[in-house]
């Protein structure tokens, strides 16, 4: 099962197989000494606080090792359950006309699927990046792995489609009843607020394959 559980116990068993804390493997990969915390992983709520895509994009490359070798660190039988998730384009998900009430896209004729692992409690979709819609963020040809129910805090990496169709990757700044406000990665654009009657939908980005 692809659990909050598992992931963290994968990043504890890779920073142990290279012989170091996880302190010391943040600061390999160039994150905060902190960031793998055993204080950061659940709230004082209760509240699971997942790593970041991009914190694991980083110390699997630090470290040399490949996707398929950290999934098995996360089922270490290698009966990693995996399950058919729709994928969608950018074009189909700015018009905002194909998902249903929980965020997912509905069914539809000839809709492309892929493989991907069971994510525990959360319902995703994949969303193929076409153009320059989400640069310098993510390339043409990249596929997100997205999920409108996952929860999101300050940093997580965002997709907002706005009810005018436009179609925006960034990192979440701050979020409330009237306004989501969102830190710009390019270092030649500003940080944007959205008010919340302006947007269609919005998914936190659980994964990205380039």
């Amino acid at each position: 099962m692809f659990s909050h559980e598992r992931v963290w116990a994968a990043i504890d068993a890779l920073a142990s197989r290279h012989g170091l804390h996880t302190s010391k493997l943040a600061r390999k990969a160039g994150l905060d000494a902190t960031s793998f915390n055993k204080s950061k992983r659940v709230s004082r709520k209760g509240r699971e606080h997942w790593p970041s895509t991009e914190s694991i994009s980083k110390i699997l490359e630090v470290t040399g090792t490949t996707l398929k070798d950290f999934l098995r660190l996360i089922e270490p039988s290698g009966c990693l359950r995996r399950s058919m998730i729709p994928l969608i384009g950018i074009e189909e998900a700015a018009s905002g006309k194909i998902f249903t009430e929980d965020g997912m896209p509905g069914e539809g004729p000839g809709r492309d699927a892929i493989e991907f692992p069971n994510v525990e409690q959360e319902k995703v979709f994949a969303l193929a990046v076409t153009g320059d819609a989400l640069s310098p963020l993510y390339r043409d040809g990249d596929i997100l792995i997205v999920s409108p129910t996952a929860s999101t805090r300050k940093g997580d990496r965002i997709v907002v489609c706005t009810t005018s169709g436009e179609i925006l990757a960034q990192e979440l700044k701050r979020r409330s009843a009237k306004t989501l406000e969102m830190t710009s990665l390019a270092k030649d654009q500003e940080d944007q607020v959205i008010p919340t009657e302006e947007i269609a939908w919005s998914a936190r980005i659980m994964w990205a394959r380039q």
